[in-house]
């Protein structure tokens, strides 16, 4: 049938479920401020400063599906609500019919530079200040690893 399943041993459970519990936390408080604060979804968030970051503050949708790790389907209808909001704004893309590409707006980049400072203290008050700068490096280097073997890169 398969190969024998890999049971955690108990120092990888306590691990996995912390890791779990305190990534789980800290994206849903960040989510919560952010949406008491700014208005938005950390998604919403994420998505501003994808195009906040790119060349003509502008990015195909399929771009921005992966640099914000939605699905396009969620994409899409997050692209609809920041449109109605007037945050950002959809064209068609010239060298390809069926794509299309999202704009960041001035009320978009407003918005955005509205909500930065706030999150960025929430990042810095919910992650770095419980940390020491050795645990710090270590975090990075930990995600660095994960992210690498996740993505393939």
């Amino acid at each position: 049938m398969g190969a024998m399943t890999r049971w955690l041993d108990p120092d990888e459970q306590r691990t996995w479920r912390a890791f779990l519990t305190a990534s789980r936390a800290l994206m849903e408080t960040l989510d919560r401020e952010l949406q008491r604060d700014a208005g938005m979804p950390h998604a919403y968030y994420e998505i501003l400063v994808r195009l906040s970051e790119a060349p003509g503050r502008r990015l195909r949708m399929s771009e921005l599906a992966e640099a914000s790790g939605a699905s396009r389907s969620r994409l899409s209808h997050a692209v609809s609500r920041m449109e109605a909001a007037g945050w950002l704004r959809r064209e068609e893309c010239p060298t390809d019919r069926r794509g299309q590409i999202a704009l960041l707006t001035e009320a978009g980049y407003a918005t955005l530079a509205a909500a930065a400072p706030g999150h960025v203290e929430g990042v810095r008050r919910h992650l770095f200040d419980a940390l020491t700068p050795a645990q710090v490096d270590q975090l990075r280097r930990i995600s660095e690893t994960l992210a690498d073997h996740l993505t393939g890169s």
